[in-house]
């Protein structure tokens, strides 16, 4: 298994990121960090949510609770649209 891994301390730095708002995603479930050598990690695949994330608690002004009431109505949104297109093609092999 290949991971890119990306040093949450340098992103936060870059992006000009508290930490504490990386932490409070980590705590709510919303983001992964990895520990390695006492130093904490992202995997590069959960970066695009993360930049989400960013976007919505910054220029939104939404906070941690509401980025994740969003997460989980968007995740059921993709469950539905995903459950409609299984009983579109049940349909199709009814026909």
């Amino acid at each position: 298994m290949n991971t890119e891994l990306i040093i949450i301390r340098e992103y936060c730095t870059r992006s000009q990121i508290d930490f504490d708002f990386i932490e409070q995603l980590e705590n709510e479930g919303l983001i992964e960090l990895t520990i390695v050598d006492n130093e904490q990690y992202i995997d590069i695949a959960q970066l695009s949510r993360l930049e989400q994330y960013v976007r919505w608690y910054y220029d939104l002004s939404i906070n941690v609770e509401g980025i994740d009431v969003i997460r989980n109505l968007l995740d059921k949104i993709d469950d539905m649209q995903q459950e409609i297109q299984q009983l579109k093609q049940m349909l199709r092999l009814i026909e």
